[in-house]
């Protein structure tokens, strides 16, 4: 992980991931698996982590706005729009793309990439 990446997770912020005594939180695969994602795409330099949080940020705004008293926050749902709205406007593919590629990668054996 890139040390921009890596310092902004290890944060406090408001935006950082769920976490409990240093380690993060994931209810399910599929967010361990976006939240991999952002990170592999911005240690690539396909955009900045920068730009990432500012989404994410935005996301989380748009969500506090519309969602409904006592609607659980789902963070991680935040993230995966974050995430969709930079590749969209780094023009990086289309949401469907994004969720045809995390489809592929769900589906590989457990331990595939272990030797």
């Amino acid at each position: 992980m890139n040390r921009e990446a890596s310092t902004w997770i290890d944060s406090d912020a408001a935006e950082a991931p769920p976490s409990a005594n240093g380690e993060l939180l994931f209810e399910a695969p599929w967010e361990a698996r976006a939240f991999g994602m952002a990170v592999s795409l911005a240690d690539a330099g396909c955009f900045s982590w920068d730009e990432f949080r500012a989404k994410l940020i935005e996301a989380i705004a748009a969500w506090e706005r519309q969602a409904t008293p006592g609607a659980p926050y789902r963070y991680y749902e935040c993230w995966l729009t974050a995430l969709s709205m930079v590749i969209d406007g780094k023009g990086l593919g289309s949401a469907t793309d994004l969720a045809a590629r995390a489809e592929a990668l769900a589906a590989r054996p457990h331990g595939h990439d272990h030797g």
